[in-house]
C-alpha cells in the first residue's frame, strides 16, 4: 500500500473551549479524499500552565460530533508526550488540536515515483507566511 506525506499540524485556539469549527473543512477534505487523518489529540493548557490531553474518544457530545469519524484514531500516535514538547506555543488557558494526517492527495504521485525507480529527494512545506510575503514583494522576517 502506497502513503502520501504525513504532516504534523497543531492548531491553536484561543481559550479551553472546542467549539468544532474546523470539523466541517476538515469532513470536506477527508470525504474528497484529499487527506485521511491518522490521529487527533486535544491539549489544553490550563492558569496554571498543566497540559492536559483528551483523545476523540474522550469527548462528549457536539465536542465528539465534530470530530468523529474523521480519526482513524490510531491510539498512541499522537501522545501526551508530544503535547506537552509542543505546549510552547500555547498561552496559559489556551488550547489546541495536534492532527497527523496524510495527504492521499499524493499516492499516485508516490506511486509514479516508485514505477520510475526515481527517488524523491526533497519534500519541504513553505509556511503560508513566507508565501504571503512573496506575493506581497516583502522581505522575510526571522
Amino acid at each position: 500500500m502506497s502513503y502520501g506525506p504525513v504532516d504534523l499540524v497543531v492548531v491553536k485556539f484561543p481559550g479551553n473551549v472546542f467549539d468544532g469549527g474546523i470539523g466541517p473543512a476538515l469532513r470536506e477534505l477527508t470525504d474528497q479524499g484529499t487527506i485521511r487523518i491518522i490521529d487527533i489529540l486535544l491539549m489544553r493548557k490550563d492558569d496554571a500552565g498543566n497540559v492536559t490531553t483528551t483523545e476523540i474518544s474522550e469527548l462528549e457530545g457536539d465536542e465528539f460530533a465534530a470530530f468523529d469519524p474523521l480519526s482513524d484514531d490510531v491510539p498512541g500516535l499522537l501522545s501526551t508526550e508530544d503535547a506537552v514538547q509542543l505546549a510552547g506555543a500555547l498561552e496559559r488557558n489556551e488550547s489546541a488540536a495536534l492532527m497527523l494526517f496524510e495527504n492521499t492527495w499524493a499516492t499516485r504521485f508516490v506511486d509514479a515515483l516508485r514505477r520510475a525507480n526515481s527517488e524523491l529527494v526533497l519534500y519541504e512545506h513553505i509556511p503560508r507566511v513566507v508565501m504571503e510575503q512573496l506575493y506581497a514583494g516583502e522581505p522575510e522576517t526571522p
